[in-house]
């Protein structure tokens, strides 16, 4: 079973708790995600099965949006409402503070990540370190927010609609704005509403996916599934003929002016004969199609962390930049 679906998560269950069920219901082991949620938060989670694990750190969009609350005049440990309350301010945030925090808050920016994230700094997860009561040096990490848009901005409320890059954590940036104002600030509630490709209308519940796996079982869960192809669409595809795809899934080096590609430059996403993604590839050196990826055959390598890279309250994932592999062994065609 190899493929993609999205799962709306809703509140209480952590990622890793989707990613176990799902484990269920697929009957694999081999399941990551793509982009950790707070147990307080819900919306878009990929979730990536079989060979399509291998995907999760080279989807060329990792551009995530949220729809978050935010409470004003308030300060906690967590930066959101779930933790101890640290300070409070009767000042009131007027209207026109949204005009401020937008162009202050766009763009690129250096963001600290949160003590009660799954940040490791000396190997210990920072989340572990906060509970005991011990804070550590961060070191600031670039983050972009391509866009930011406010509403219901009053008494000392608002909601926000931010689009960024992967690694933001959202109630951090909503605590830098309470920073800003010198009043204090809060997320009160957080919706993923996109993730890369996907958006709330290609998701499903854990309900409905549990409700096709008492139907018909594995294949029942596997008709959801969406194709790893989706996510590399706007790649330009390398195609290869039924002779180069069987040598190619064996491991051999192809030469690539003899690979049909839609433009000379890449990376490209490479079609099996039956238009089936299986690597992610460039022009190598010496004009070969040299692998970034591989999805499906020749030298295989698990990955490092199948349970995911992270977003808003994420692991420190791997960047999502397109990666180089070099040193494949073969011969040419």
């Amino acid at each position: 079973m190899d493929g993609i679906i999205c799962i709306y998560k809703e509140k209480g269950y952590t990622s890793f708790d989707v990613v176990a069920i799902m484990r269920r219901f697929c009957g694999t082991k081999k399941i990551g995600h793509g982009g950790t949620l707070d147990p307080m938060a819900e919306g878009v989670l990929p979730i990536f099965v079989g060979n399509a694990t291998k995907a999760v750190d080279y989807c060329p969009d990792s551009t995530k949006e949220y729809r978050a609350g935010i409470r004003f005049g308030v300060t906690t440990d967590t930066q959101d409402f779930t933790g101890k309350v640290l300070a409070t301010s009767d000042a009131q945030v007027s209207q026109n503070a949204q005009y401020v925090l937008k162009s202050k808050f766009t763009g690129e920016l250096m963001q600290t990540p949160p003590m009660y994230s799954a940040v490791q700094v000396d190997g210990k997860r920072l989340y572990e370190l906060a509970r005991k009561g011990i804070e550590v040096e961060r070191e600031p990490r670039a983050i972009q927010v391509y866009s930011l848009e406010f509403d219901d901005f009053k008494d000392n409320t608002a909601t926000m609609t931010v689009s960024c890059s992967k690694g933001t954590y959202i109630r951090t940036l909503i605590h830098d704005m309470g920073v800003e104002l010198g009043t204090g600030a809060i997320m009160t509630s957080l919706v993923r509403t996109r993730s890369g490709n996907f958006t709330l209308r290609d998701c499903y519940k854990l309900s409905e996916v549990r409700e096709a796996s008492e139907r018909g079982g594995k294949d029942a869960v596997e008709e959801l599934l969406m194709p790893l192809d989706i996510i590399f669409n706007a790649l330009p595809a390398a195609r290869l003929n039924e002779i180069q795809t069987r040598m190619f899934l064996n491991g051999v080096v192809l030469d690539i002016g003899r690979v049909s590609l839609d433009r000379q430059q890449g990376p490209f996403r490479v079609l099996s004969a039956a238009g089936k993604v299986i690597a992610i590839a460039e022009k190598g050196e010496n004009s070969d199609l040299a692998v970034i990826q591989r999805f499906f055959g020749g030298p295989d390598k698990k990955p490092e962390d199948e349970n995911g890279t992270g977003d808003e309250s994420s692991e420190d994932g791997p960047s999502s930049r397109l990666k180089d592999v070099s040193g494949l062994k073969g011969v040419k065609l």
